[in-house]
């Protein structure tokens, strides 16, 4: 246990040490150096970060128990995420970096109004900070437990050992932020991500050795012809973690908010040097995310044959394969790379929520001259005040139900489909007003609420399949009756090169073929038949 303490901290202070230095070619006294790293990012940078933010302790524990419990059919999460990408790549991003924003609200704002912004900014500052902060600190916490024994060393309840890891998890976080921002955020991500996987990948490796009693060629045989029938990723039940026919419909809708629209994804991105790495970087983190799919969910299936179905948590699956697979040795390195996971995912959210506060909230409501000292100021202030908040919240998240990935899957709904809508309809029309965009939130809050009460039986992607088109309907029709006087038109403020890379489009063929490939290879054609 000695062991893996030590080795858990001398890699993550080695790792904030080697962040810390990449910061000093920053100038993290202007918002663009504290917020986008300088526009300085390149695709590595962006790849990894892409990755981290996205990976969490709740999604590493919960696809994986999902994947125990269910099937293959949670790997749509994984695999369907580099379709999105592709759209950023290719649709998105040119355009945003092509107007020079900051955030997602700043476009909306140059394309309706300021009053749109400010909504679509507090809806998402909402978001992150009641439900998203304090769940990855939760399922974080609960993991480290796990691996280090709070709870059994210290004699202490689960509640209190929760709030001790929150502390330290948001504590380190804070420190990245407020002292390096996105910057040495991103610098730790590139070094996590690697990681990462390769932690991720030995589990799966040690799984199918013990599954084979040390013969790995004997594990896969016993994984690929016994209980075939976990293998299998196409499902159109409505029990299914992810029905089929959702993949390219609602699911597609979730994971183009998540990856074009969301802030905590985009702003890593917007801090591209230039276009051609941007789109690198995103489509790497695209591939990244199909390698994702035998780390994350793999090992589920992986769990059902060493333990068989009697776990009744199954999101304590993937820490048991932890402590149970892992030599000691390597241990403590893993439970560093988890921090790591923990930790991006948390400061990428709260750094994407302070811009949002003080680019969208404070500067324009509250202090219209402030310069970039002040902003940056205000940026630290928030980040202390909201580490706080997140942190005094997640141990009541233990109270909360179970099935805590796809609750907040859902809980995302309520805003995710008319704000992607906004952001489409405000690329490709040219009279819809801002009216529209204000109409079209309330009634989709208002229709989503109501399908959770009386079409609660009916999955959620669903739901969305059909209210992205509506919301999108609403904001035409309201377009054609309240036109706007002038037409819009897209504003050149371009920040960075807009030269795209030359591979981009080929990239992008390659990874939709290896995404086919995957989902015929978990399929009955596959090794599910």
């Amino acid at each position: 246990m000695i062991w893996i303490i030590v080795s858990f901290l001398l890699i993550n202070i080695g790792i904030f040490l080697f962040s810390w230095l990449r910061t000093k070619d920053v100038n993290l006294h202007t918002s663009d150096g504290y917020f986008l790293g300088g526009r300085s990012l390149t695709a590595l940078y962006i790849g990894s970060s892409l990755l981290l933010t996205n990976l969490s302790t709740e999604q590493m524990v919960g696809l994986n128990g999902q994947s125990y419990a269910g099937s293959m059919t949670a790997m749509s999460w994984e695999a369907s995420a580099p379709i999105a990408l592709i759209f950023f790549a290719l649709l998105f991003l040119p355009r945003y970096l092509k107007t020079g924003i900051t955030t997602i609200p700043d476009f909306l704002e140059k394309r309706f109004d300021q009053k749109t912004r400010q909504i679509v900014s507090l809806l998402l500052i909402i978001g992150y900070a009641v439900s998203f902060l304090p769940t990855v600190l939760y399922s974080g916490a609960l993991v480290l437990d796990q691996v280090f024994g709070f709870t059994d060393n210290f004699g202490i309840s689960t509640f209190t050992a929760v709030l001790i890891i929150s502390f330290i998890i948001g504590i380190t976080s804070c420190c990245y932020i407020f002292f390096g921002g996105l910057k040495a955020a991103a610098s730790a991500d590139a070094i996590y991500g690697i990681g990462l996987i390769c932690g991720g990948l030995l589990i799966v490796v040690l799984g199918i050795l013990a599954i084979g009693d040390g013969n790995f060629g004997g594990g896969v045989a016993k994984l690929t012809a016994v209980h075939t029938e976990k293998l299998n990723s196409i499902d159109i039940s409505n029990s299914a973690e992810v029905p089929w026919p959702t993949i390219l419909t609602g699911l597609l809708v979730n994971n183009l908010f998540y990856w074009a629209v969301n802030q905590a994804i985009v702003q890593r991105a917007l801090g591209a040097k230039n276009l051609a790495e941007g789109q690198k970087g995103a489509l790497l983190a695209g591939f990244f995310k199909l390698v994702g799919v035998f780390y994350l969910v793999l090992p589920g299936i992986i769990a059902f044959h060493l333990y068989g179905g009697g776990i009744n948590n199954a999101d304590s699956v993937y820490p048991r394969l932890i402590v149970d697979l892992l030599p000691t040795a390597l241990t403590g390195i893993f439970a560093a790379i988890l921090f790591g996971a923990i930790l991006s995912s948390f400061n990428g959210s709260l750094n994407s929520t302070i811009t949002l506060f003080t680019l969208d909230i404070y500067k324009p409501i509250f202090k219209p001259n402030a310069n970039d000292a002040d902003l940056v100021k205000t940026g630290r202030i928030f980040v202390a005040i909201l580490g706080v908040v997140s942190i005094i919240i997640a141990p009541f998240i233990l109270y909360a139900p179970s099935g805590l990935y796809n609750y907040l899957q859902e809980m995302f709904g309520f805003f995710n489909v008319p704000i992607l809508a906004a952001v489409v309809v405000g690329f490709f029309s040219k009279r819809v007003p801002a009216l529209a965009v204000k109409i079209a939130i309330p009634a989709h809050i208002v229709l989503y609420g109501l399908s959770k009460i009386f079409m609660g039986h009916i999955h959620f992607l669903y739901i969305l399949a059909v209210l992205f088109p509506f919301s999108v309907a609403v904001m035409l029709f309201v377009g054609r009756l309240r036109p706007r006087e002038k037409e819009y038109r897209l504003n050149h403020d371009p920040q960075v090169d807009l030269k795209p890379w030359k591979h981009v489009k080929l990239a992008s063929c390659i990874i939709l073929v290896m995404v086919s490939v995957i989902y015929i290879v978990f399929s009955p054609w596959g090794i599910a038949g």
